[in-house]
């Protein structure tokens, strides 16, 4: 029996980069360009025949050697990861792999969330996480006063609407989207995306998402979790990758809203056209089919525009960073201007200032 030896590769260990590359290659595997610690497994003579990294509470890039398996060795990699991960306070982890290897990871603790027939299946290690999940949604939506079974009870249809949001900052043209949506819903719920990515954090932008659709009487706010359109599910969205990958993530993504959907009695999903992002139009048209097969209508509302051109949370971050910050006051509504022109929005100015790029997701 060999002996085989755990190590960290580092960003800067380029012999065993370049072992890592060469292993995920030859198992049909890219490297993603989000990990924030990755481990391999070596022969006595330092020669790769496992690796498995970690992004976030995510587990990615695992693969052992074809001349190695059958081993156990990914056992020892999963074993290795799901422990770094607890260390770290990640209790809740979330994998995705191929279809012909779900059963493996299943007998390592992980169940499935959704998949995308010969592609990709989404996993995560609690057994009853994503029901759970489902079931706050629809705690939140009795609390404000609905009933997810309302067609059932009142004998009508009705029409129930989703849209999510990252909301970086809230703007004009995210309300001009909520506005649109509810005035063709009886019920709308806005999920607004709650992983930490963004500049503007997640609490700030939820609270300004609830200010600035506060006159909208149908509509019901939830968070995201780690479940749409976060890093674990859609990495492609934030890596910008090859067609073929954004597809195939966006489909996964769509596979676990349609999920989603089912529990709530949506009936229609709306979306902001997207002129500037190929990444977000593929996404739009992935799901526009993805969501007809599913029995669900798929909205694309014109983006709203002012004589500048469409208004986006892009060009209000650029205009933060640029230290123009009354001239943010047309493109967002009265509530996101006043928080930022607070004493409280400082430290987040002054974050905004200091970023290379804010022009991004």
């Amino acid at each position: 029996m060999s002996e085989y030896i755990l190590s960290q590769i580092r960003p800067t260990d380029r012999r065993g980069l370049r072992q890592m590359d060469a292993l995920l290659e030859k198992e049909g595997i890219e490297r993603d360009k989000n990990l924030d610690y990755t481990v391999g497994l070596f022969d006595e003579d330092y020669n790769l025949v496992g690796t498995g990294s970690c992004f976030g509470n995510t587990l990615r890039c695992l693969a052992v050697s074809s001349d190695h398996q059958g081993e156990g060795l990914l056992n020892q990699i999963i074993t290795h990861l799901t422990d770094y991960q607890y260390q770290r306070g990640h209790l809740h982890l979330f994998l995705y792999t191929k279809c012909n290897t779900a059963r493996f990871f299943g007998d390592l603790g992980f169940y499935e969330i959704a998949r995308v027939d010969q592609k990709v299946v989404f996993m995560e290690n609690r057994k009853n996480g994503f029901e759970n999940y489902l079931e706050q949604l629809k705690k939140e939506t009795k609390a404000a006063g609905y009933n997810t079974d309302h067609q059932e009870i009142t004998g009508a249809p009705k029409k129930t609407g989703a849209v999510i949001l990252n909301a970086n900052p809230f703007t004009l043209g995210h309300q001009y989207l909520l506005e649109q949506a509810a005035a063709q819903c009886d019920l709308l719920h806005v999920f607004v995306v709650s992983e930490d990515v963004s500049l503007v954090p997640f609490a700030i932008r939820h609270r300004l998402v609830l200010e600035g659709s506060a006159h909208l009487a149908n509509l019901v706010c939830h968070q995201t979790g780690p479940y749409m359109i976060s890093g674990a599910t859609f990495p492609s969205y934030f890596l910008k990758d090859s067609e073929t990958v954004i597809r195939s993530h966006a489909s996964l993504d769509i596979a676990v809203f349609t999920r989603i959907a089912q529990a709530l009695k949506i009936t229609g999903r709306f979306v902001g056209e997207e002129p500037f992002s190929q990444v977000t139009g593929i996404y739009n048209q992935v799901m526009a089919e993805s969501l007809k097969e599913a029995g669900i209508h798929c909205h694309i509302i014109p983006r709203k525009a002012d004589e500048d051109g469409v208004i986006s949370a892009s060009a209000v971050r650029q205009m933060i960073r640029e230290r123009r910050i009354l001239d943010i006051q047309n493109k967002v509504p009265e509530s996101t201007y006043r928080y930022f022109t607070s004493p409280e929005a400082k430290s987040l100015l002054k974050r905004i200032q200091e970023a290379e790029d804010v022009v991004h997701y």
